[in-house]
């Protein structure tokens, strides 16, 4: 199986792609999975603008991305918690990414990231607004990283023991289910219930 993380913070060192590293690491050790990684931060997209699919040349890189997204079989999307919001550069993630159902009928693990007690808004932001028209499926579970500093460090002496301990069987739990839905989704797509020619976006 093929994984996509989406690593949302805009910081090219950030804690989010700690924690994408992390879940990389348990998906590759669960059997002979493959994970691509979009970190947005490393590699931020242009802002959504009118030339978009005009093959302007700033729009080049988007062709690439779209093509890995398609080779998917499952995604998990690393939210960071700024200021009780998703970052820009994941909202416009999903406003330019996504043509021609390359997440359509996909899982998606939702992960929320706080340096202190919350990330919680991020998950009910991505919830509400960022699968509508790309038909992304979010699964019921989720995962939020909370005191991201200690925990899911490749140092096990920067990782407060009881913290990292409990997070990281919680992200083991939901990386297993994801992989699940992958297989199941999977079949969905192929069974051609879905036309996205005649009803390309959401209601």
């Amino acid at each position: 199986m093929r994984v996509a993380l989406v690593i949302g913070s805009h910081r090219k060192d950030s804690q989010s792609a700690k924690v994408g590293r992390f879940l990389q690491e348990q998906i590759q050790a669960l059997g002979d999975h493959e994970c691509w990684t979009c970190d947005l931060g490393k590699d931020p997209l242009p802002l959504w603008d009118e030339e978009i699919g005009s093959g302007a040349p700033h729009w080049h890189a988007l062709d690439a991305i779209n093509k890995n997204l398609g080779h998917t079989d499952a995604l998990i999307v690393v939210a960071p918690e700024w200021h009780g919001m998703v970052p820009a550069a994941l909202k416009n993630f999903f406003l330019v990414c996504g043509a021609g159902g390359t997440l359509a009928h996909k899982p998606a693990l939702a992960v929320g990231v706080s340096a202190g007690p919350g990330g919680s808004y991020p998950i009910n932001e991505l919830r509400t607004s960022s699968y509508k028209n790309n038909r992304l499926c979010y699964l019921p579970e989720h995962l939020i990283v909370r005191n991201c500093m200690v925990v899911m460090n490749e140092s096990e002496t920067e990782n407060d023991t009881q913290e990292h301990s409990y997070v990281s069987e919680r992200s083991a739990y939901c990386v297993r289910q994801l992989l699940a839905y992958g297989v199941a989704l999977a079949q969905v797509r192929a069974s051609g219930a879905a036309d996205l020619d005649t009803y390309p976006n959401g209601m």
